[in-house]
């Protein structure tokens, strides 16, 4: 296809098809849980990022295993945003909804603003199909559309004529609609395909006829677009070449990001890595990434339960290596007895939550922000814990490595806060170098650390380095180092079991300034005209939305500050300074105000 000067594209047998330049899009590919609509929207994403577009995404899927064919509780969605400028969110509606189905479309009908277009499978679209969504009259004969672009499709029937020439049933057949589906708007984007091909022909490499079934679905889509009359109009966005400095891309989920920073940290620390996990969405992402990665010592066992998972992980902490177990919600309360052993222990343990709806088993495929106070003070005694929050996808890597800094350092268990948004959600990545990556080696107690009043030199698990507080790391084994652990009270320096209540006392403190004493950055504020009165403060994933509206509050003349937490124990030193600078601090959470509530006690501020 050749862009003309006008705008327009030479079409099939010299006619011409309008090209629109547009700065971003919207699109949601809704469909049944077993129309792969995961997959198409990872398939456009992966074209997109190839493109250059910056992008944000958003999945969508039930909870149930496989809810009812057909129903409202069965719709599984997938929104992509997509820019030649830098972009922070998903969008809020979609410009496009492709709609496989009758509930596809009244699941996401409400979200579609008026002059959108609409793209639906007409075959789907029967008296049995539309009766159990609640449709006594077809939405596409009521009128009831007439306020969108409208593109009835018969994917199905056109994606069982495109495959007639292979030995599949028309059922099969008809399975591959969603790849019609996305030729289609790859067709009406300008999207690259190259990928798309090469990706089915591997995933189908072991079945060559299914592959090549679905390369030519996809291609029909794409030969449909530029064919048929329906579609007049094809859509360019170009790369956003200025949205991103010079360097290596890719597009990476947050749970991607999140294994490749535990890995990266591993490397960095010289340290073998170890994953004691019990399956839980929307974290398993992350189990089954680190077990592809035994090359780089990486070690994964998939426990019995959440208590099992923990308890290996401290096990092997002790052990020496990098440790870590991830979860979310409801697996944080089983671990907790197990994170206070950590405490008393004082040995590097990531506990890795992928926060979702609660409580209890709540709402496990939908996003929530509400596991905070959990991390905080989820436990027995007084057992302060560093909690680490990334606020995008990519900044997942990055966060990971920061947890292992501190675990490593600090010797201390470390709760690394993301959420299903970010897990689930991907954005572009820049690759880093290793040389940017932070030097995390530690050494390991050899000898004796502690001479006697009698000159015997002994070595004290518990005698704890001046700058850090942290105490040694024995590996078990090792001559001369044997030392008691265990979850009663120690004696500090010797390790001794101890109940005296000025021991209690003083340990008790010492863990308090051991995590005070973290050394974070300063909190950076984005305040450019520097006389804003007004903060807006997030942490997690709410850096997206927040940030998007501050960019429109500024376009449109107000004088806002921004400022995000990544380091949420210990606070910022320079924190209680920021807040009181402002006349008004506003705290957007996915909760209803966890983090103003840790802010108003801290600080005394409104």
């Amino acid at each position: 296809m050749t862009v003309e000067e006008d705008g327009r594209a030479a079409g099939p047998g010299g006619t011409a098809k309008e090209v629109r330049r547009l700065d971003r899009v919207v699109i949601r590919f809704a469909g049944d849980s077993g129309d792969g609509m995961q997959l198409t929207g990872d398939r456009f994403t992966s074209e997109t990022a190839s493109f250059g577009n910056d992008l944000s995404t958003l999945p969508n899927f039930p909870a149930e295993i496989r809810a009812p064919a057909g129903t409202l509780p069965g719709v599984s969605s997938f929104q992509l945003h997509f820019a030649d400028h830098d972009i922070l969110t998903p969008g809020d509606a979609p410009d496009v909804l492709v709609a496989m189905n009758p509930a596809a479309l009244k699941a996401n009908i409400a979200d579609v603003p008026r002059g959108a277009e609409i793209i639906f499978n007409t075959d789907e679209f029967t008296k049995r199909a539309m009766a159990k969504v609640g449709y006594d009259v077809s939405p596409l004969e009521d009128g009831s559309l007439e306020a969108y672009r409208v593109h009835p499709v018969p994917l199905t029937t056109l994606t069982v004529e495109a495959l007639k020439g292979f030995d599949l049933s028309r059922k099969d057949a008809g399975r591959s609609k969603n790849m019609f589906a996305l030729g289609l708007l790859s067709w009406m984007y300008h999207r690259p395909t190259e990928s798309t091909e090469s990706f089915l022909r591997k995933k189908f490499a072991k079945k060559p006829e299914i592959a090549e079934a679905n390369v030519t679905a996809f291609r029909a889509g794409w030969n449909f677009g530029e064919t048929t009359e329906d579609f007049a109009i094809s859509y360019e966005v170009a790369p956003a070449t200025s949205a991103f400095p010079a360097g290596r891309y890719r597009n990476i989920s947050g749970n991607l990001a999140l294994s490749y920073g535990l890995v990266a940290a591993a490397e960095r620390a010289e340290l073998p890595l170890y994953l004691g996990s019990y399956p839980i969405t929307p974290a398993s992402d992350i189990l089954h990434e680190l077990s592809k990665h035994k090359n780089f010592g990486v070690r994964t066992f998939q426990a019995e339960d959440e208590i099992a998972g923990i308890g290996a992980a401290l096990g092997a902490a002790f052990g020496g290596a990098l440790a870590v177990t991830t979860t979310s919600g409801p697996g944080v309360a089983l671990k907790s007895e197990t994170i206070g052993l950590a405490v008393s222990l004082e040995l590097p343990l990531l506990i890795v939550d992928i926060q979702r709806g609660g409580p209890s088993t709540g709402l496990p495929t939908k996003t929530e922000q509400a596991d905070l106070l959990q991390a905080m003070y989820g436990r027995n005694g007084e057992a302060p814990v560093p909690v680490v929050a990334p606020r995008t996808p990519a900044d997942c890597f990055d966060a990971a490595v920061e947890a292992a800094r501190i675990a490593i350092t600090y010797r201390t268990p470390v709760f690394l806060l993301s959420d299903g948004y970010l897990a689930n959600g991907s954005e572009p990545w820049r690759v880093p170098e290793v040389d940017e990556l932070p030097d995390l080696r530690t050494r390991f107690a050899t000898g004796p650390n502690h001479t006697l009043a009698d000159g015997t030199e002994v070595f004290w698990p518990y005698k704890r380095a001046p700058e850090t507080l942290a105490r040694p790391w024995a590996v078990p084994g090792t001559p001369g180092l044997e030392h008691r652990i265990g979850g009663i009270e120690k004696q500090n320096g010797t390790g001794n079991i101890s109940y005296d209540p000025a021991n209690h006392d003083f340990m008790v403190r010492i863990r308090q300034a051991r995590i005070d004493g973290i050394a974070v950055p300063d909190l950076d504020v984005d305040d450019p005209a520097g006389d804003a009165r007004v903060l807006v403060l997030g942490w997690g994933s709410t850096y997206g939305p927040v940030t998007a509206a501050v960019r429109r509050l500024r376009a449109a003349g107000r004088s806002v500050a921004q400022a995000h937490l990544r380091h949420l124990n210990p606070f910022p030193k320079n924190l209680g300074e920021v807040l009181k600078r402002y006349d008004k601090v506003i705290v957007p959470e996915m909760n209803l105000g966890q983090l103003a509530t840790l802010l108003r006690a801290k600080y005394l501020v409104d």
